[in-house]
């Protein structure tokens, strides 16, 4: 198992490389209303919240759906994406990219836009290629996109120990967010504070690395 070590910092791709500033100006405008108005969500109401046309946001977005669907994009990609090099990757590297990962998801899903954006999804669940669909495909399924090659790299570099990605994830999905994300959809009025979301992101990063890290062989005598 790795030991606890000193978090370091690594390249992390922007989340800015998706969409240009004023696309993310117009996609936060949407989120925000999304939160204030939940279904009334119209292009219009966002055109004027963003100060821009219809025009632009058909020819950006498509849509309705396509701008649904970039929005949930938008707050997906506050979860960074960890850049590890398999020729130099090494314990506190691989340490330091899945705590990075874990903190940043779950800061996201204990933010108030995840909460509102999650609770108006369940509420579209059975609706083929609704905004259940939207959220469940750009939201969880991005997640297990972005860190799985992380873990891979791990795997390769016989640092990490598994026989299924996907599997490895929802380990690490479910040590990190727990209980968080079902009670504050039921209107658990509690918010982590920054100190809390590091502590459980160190806390699920240590635990995933004493199920999955190898152990280093001892030295000969």
């Amino acid at each position: 198992m790795m030991g606890a070590s000193v978090i370091m910092t690594v390249a992390i791709r922007p989340a800015t490389e998706t969409f240009t500033p004023r696309q993310q100006a117009v996609l936060t405008a949407a989120l925000d209303l999304l939160v204030e108005a939940g279904d009334g969500l119209t292009m219009t109401a966002v055109a004027r919240r963003a100060s821009c046309s219809k025009e632009t946001l058909y020819k950006w977005f498509g849509d309705r759906a396509g701008l649904l669907t970039a929005t949930v994009q938008w707050q997906a990609a506050k979860v960074r994406v960890p850049l590890v090099d398999r020729k130099t990757l090494d314990p506190v590297s691989l340490r330091t990219s899945i705590y990075q990962f874990a903190r940043d998801l779950l800061a996201t899903i204990a933010g108030q836009n995840s909460v509102a954006l999650n609770r108006l999804a369940i509420t579209h669940a059975t609706e083929d290629n609704g905004l259940g669909a939207i959220v469940l495909d750009n939201g969880r399924f991005t997640m297990g996109k972005r860190l799985k090659p992380v873990l891979e790299a791990g795997r390769d570099a016989r640092l990490l120990k598994f026989d299924n990605s996907e599997t490895a994830f929802r380990t690490f999905f479910g040590l990190v967010v727990r209980d968080v994300q079902i009670r504050l959809l039921l209107g658990d009025k509690f918010t982590p504070t920054l100190k809390e979301i590091e502590a459980d992101a160190e806390r699920a990063t240590e635990q995933f690395l004493a199920l999955h890290g190898v152990k280093e062989a001892p030295k000969a005598r």
